[in-house]
């Protein structure tokens, strides 16, 4: 699949540089609802931190003799110091300890992530910049730019190894924009995005990222 590169500043690039092949490996596969479905899920899974557990009447140690009469001391008939009603006892009815970290086969993990990719391509939600290299941070000046390249509502940017410093900045306060290495490239983060964007270097990591 061959697309057009464009700069920053929404001009199509000549020559050799002017277009990017694409592996059809990585951006030309039919996407699945089901693999995506799975892929997603297992995502917002592990990001929900495991669940504290309380102690509760069995887990704490104190004695479970009966401490006092059963008649005749004017008080309730209590057999255990480990009861709720008692301070240092057990908890009742407490939060029991809950791990969501599920696992899944990474191939699927890796066609998910690929289907993500190949999803954005076929229906024209990509765009490929030869770079985001901003000359100063500047907000107002990244709105006019993005405004010429057709983010949509919202965009992701991946950069190479690290995202431009001065860009980072500067998409900083713009609601709905963010950017990641190409290293962070995740399912989820793709879909709910409506414009996936790309550096050709960002291009190159993923590629190799699959056929290494």
């Amino acid at each position: 699949m061959k697309i057009k590169v464009k700069s920053l500043d929404g001009k199509a690039l000549t020559g050799a540089k002017a277009d990017i092949e694409l592996n059809d490996d990585v951006f030309g596969l039919e996407a699945r609802a089901d693999i995506l479905h799975r892929v997603v899920n297992w995502q917002r899974e592990n990001a929900r931190g495991t669940a504290r557990a309380v102690r509760e009447r069995g887990d704490v140690a104190r004695t479970g003799k009966k401490f006092g009469n059963q008649k005749g001391g004017g008080g309730a008939r209590h057999g255990s110091r480990r009861a709720p009603v008692f301070i240092g006892g057990g908890k009742a009815h407490g939060p029991r300890k809950r791990d969501f970290n599920t696992s899944l086969n990474k191939k699927v993990r890796a066609l998910g992530l690929k289907m993500a990719l190949s999803d954005k391509a076929k229906n024209d939600n990509l765009i490929v910049l030869e770079n985001i290299e901003l000359k100063e941070a500047k907000t107002k000046a990244l709105l006019a730019l993005i405004a010429k390249l057709g983010f949509g509502n919202s965009a992701l940017v991946m950069d190479g190894d690290a995202v431009n410093d001065a860009f980072s900045k500067a998409s900083s306060n713009i609601p709905r924009l963010n950017v990641m290495p190409a290293a962070g490239a995740n399912v989820y983060d793709i879909l709910n995005h409506d414009t996936l964007v790309l550096t050709r270097a960002a291009v190159e990591k993923l590629e190799a990222r699959f056929n290494g």
